[in-house]
C-alpha cells in the first residue's frame, strides 16, 4: 500500500500498487510525485519505486505529466486561491461592517433629529471659511451624507463577499477600491486592507481561479 502527496500538499491513500498504476497511465501522477510505501519512513519520487520503475524507464507517463497532476491541480489551484483571499476579504467585510454600522446609525439618528444634535456653537476663533462649511454639513444634509457613506460601505461589504468566493473579480477589484476612499472613518483600515486585496488579486493563480 502506497500513500500518495498530489500537487496541492495534501496526502492520499493508503492506496494500492494497482491504483497507483492506474493513475501514472491516466496522467494523474508522474515519477516526480512523492509517495510513501506504507509502514516506511520518507517520501521518494514514484520512480524510485521497483513497483513502478519499468513504467517511468519507457517514457510512458514522465512525458505526459511533466506538470502538476491534472486531477490534483485544479482542485489545489482552488484551493490555494482560497486561502490567498480570505485574509484581505474578511478584513474588508469587517471593515464595511463597521463602516455600514456607524453611518447607518449617525445617518438615522441625525435625520430623526432633524439635526438638532449638531446645532451647537461653534469655537469663534475659527476661519470664516471654516465655519460656513461645518455649519452647512449640520442638519439633515448631515444624515444623507451618512447613508450615502453606509451605502459605499455596503458596496465594500458585496465585493468582500464576491473576493471571498472568488466569484466575479471585477466587483472584488471595485469593492477594493472602494474601501481606500477617504471618505470615511474607517479608511485608515480600508486603505491598507484595500491594497493588500488587490495585491492578492493581481496573482496570476487568483486570477485564474475566478468563475
Amino acid at each position: 500500500m502506497y500513500k500518495i502527496i498530489g500537487a496541492d500538499g495534501k496526502e492520499y491513500g493508503p492506496i494500492t500498487a494497482e491504483q497507483v498504476r492506474q493513475w501514472v497511465a491516466e496522467g494523474r501522477v508522474n515519477a516526480n510525485t512523492q509517495a510513501q510505501l506504507e509502514g516506511a519512513a520518507g517520501w521518494q519520487p514514484l520512480s524510485v519505486f521497483p513497483d513502478f520503475a519499468a513504467m517511468f524507464e519507457g517514457g510512458m507517463a514522465h512525458s505526459a505529466s511533466a506538470a502538476a497532476p491534472p486531477a490534483f491541480q485544479a482542485s489545489g489551484g482552488r484551493e490555494a486561491a482560497l486561502r490567498a483571499v480570505k485574509g484581505p476579504a474578511i478584513a474588508l467585510m469587517v471593515t464595511a461592517g463597521l463602516g455600514i454600522a456607524y453611518y447607518l446609525f449617525s445617518g438615522l439618528l441625525t435625520l430623526i433629529s432633524g439635526g438638532s444634535m449638531f446645532q451647537r456653537g461653534l469655537p469663534p476663533d475659527i476661519p470664516p471659511q471654516l465655519k460656513a462649511f461645518l455649519e452647512g454639513m449640520r442638519g439633515p444634509l448631515a444624515g444623507v451624507i451618512s447613508l450615502a457613506i453606509a451605502a459605499l460601505n455596503g458596496f465594500v461589504l458585496f465585493g468582500a463577499i464576491k473576493l471571498l468566493r472568488l466569484q466575479n473579480r471585477g466587483m472584488a477589484m471595485a469593492g477594493a477600491v472602494v474601501a481606500m476612499l477617504p471618505c470615511q472613518c474607517c479608511c485608515v483600515l480600508g486603505l491598507p486592507f484595500g491594497i493588500w486585496a488587490l495585491v492578492v488579486l493581481s496573482k496570476p493563480e487568483v486570477k485564474s481561479a475566478f468563475h
